[in-house]
């Protein structure tokens, strides 16, 4: 059977654990809830965080469930492989940013303009 996460080339998609974990521990904190808190809300064990925090994946119940609570998407946190990707990240920016549901314009261009100008200035130290 093909692997569904084997791209042309031989490489694979891959799942971002890293930033799920971050993402997720920056709504657990948004909310003002505890780690149990978030475990009994998205009806995920105590110990899926556990091992979320120690860099390792969640199954895939316990990503859809926590998926869910926090009102991600599951595509932010599979990558394709670097030859794939259509664009770089400040190509998608707006996007990115415009997906937010808790900004408006206003918002999207002054998170654009302070993002651009950082970027800038790393990119031309590098």
């Amino acid at each position: 059977m093909p692997d569904p996460l084997l791209r042309p080339g031989g490489d694979r998609a891959a799942f971002d654990a890293d930033a799920f974990y971050h993402v997720l521990d920056a709504e657990r904190s948004q909310r003002g809830l505890t780690w149990k808190d978030v475990a009994v809300q998205a009806g995920v064990s105590a110990s899926t965080l556990t091992r979320l925090g120690q860099g390792r994946r969640p199954d895939v119940d316990s990503f859809a469930r926590l998926v869910a609570w926090g009102g991600f998407t599951a595509d932010q946190f599979v990558h394709p492989p670097k030859h794939v990707q259509e664009g770089g990240f400040m190509t998608n920016l707006p996007a990115y940013l415009r997906s937010d549901p808790n900004l408006d314009e206003q918002g999207v261009q002054a998170l654009e303009t302070i993002i651009r100008a950082a970027y800038d200035q790393f990119r031309r130290q590098g």
